[in-house]
């Protein structure tokens, strides 16, 4: 079974790209949403940012997303420490999902991850697909989709890697403008994959 890695800057689409797998039966692993699963159910991780940020990163114990958003996207240190703390935990984590679909007999698995490149997991995976849209698409679907201005959109894609750079330590390119396409491309990748 292979082990697949799918990236792609902010506002790319690869959300949309893993649910298109999906609908060939290819297992995905988000993880940005186990990532948030993580950040509120383990004691180590919550041990460790409480020290570091303070008591108001948690709110009736739930992460405080707003405060904590706040405090990486505009320095880079806090952003490589909550990486530290977060990511070889979610990396265990993906490393016990794997074993659970070793068992259905699947070609392969996704990992969706927005950072895959920066947070150095990019040797967990047998190929890498990147997921691109021109920036001033990208811009506007995170604004439409998080209700937050262009600066604050722009911080996050500086703090991710440009596509050039992904592209070129990628095995695919999957151009994310229009759905239909999108979709022929998917589907030349999956049939490549399960060769």
């Amino acid at each position: 079974m292979l082990v697949i890695g799918l990236t792609g800057g902010i506002g790319s689409g690869k959300s949309t790209v893993a649910k298109l797998f999906e609908e060939f039966n290819i297992p995905v692993y988000y993880s940005d949403i186990e990532a948030k699963k993580l950040m509120i159910n383990s004691k180590i991780i919550k041990r460790r940012l409480i020290s570091y940020f303070g008591e108001e990163v948690y709110v009736n114990g739930q992460l405080n997303r707003p405060f904590l958003a706040n405090l990486i996207f505009t320095n880079k240190t806090n952003l490589e420490y909550v990486n530290s703390v977060v990511h070889p935990k979610v990396n265990q984590h993906f490393k016990r999902w794997i074993k659970k679909q070793n068992k259905n007999n699947y070609s392969f698995v996704l990992q969706e991850n927005a950072i895959l490149f920066e947070n150095g997991s990019n040797d967990l995976f047998d190929k890498i697909i990147v997921v691109t849209a021109p920036i001033e698409v990208r811009i506007g679907r995170v604004m439409k989709r998080d209700k937050t201005s262009k600066a604050k959109v722009l911080e996050r894609i500086n703090n991710q890697w440009s596509d050039e750079k992904k592209i070129a330590k990628s095995d695919f390119v999957i151009e994310n403008i229009d759905i239909d396409n999108t979709k022929k491309q998917v589907k030349n990748i999956y049939n490549l994959l399960i060769k």
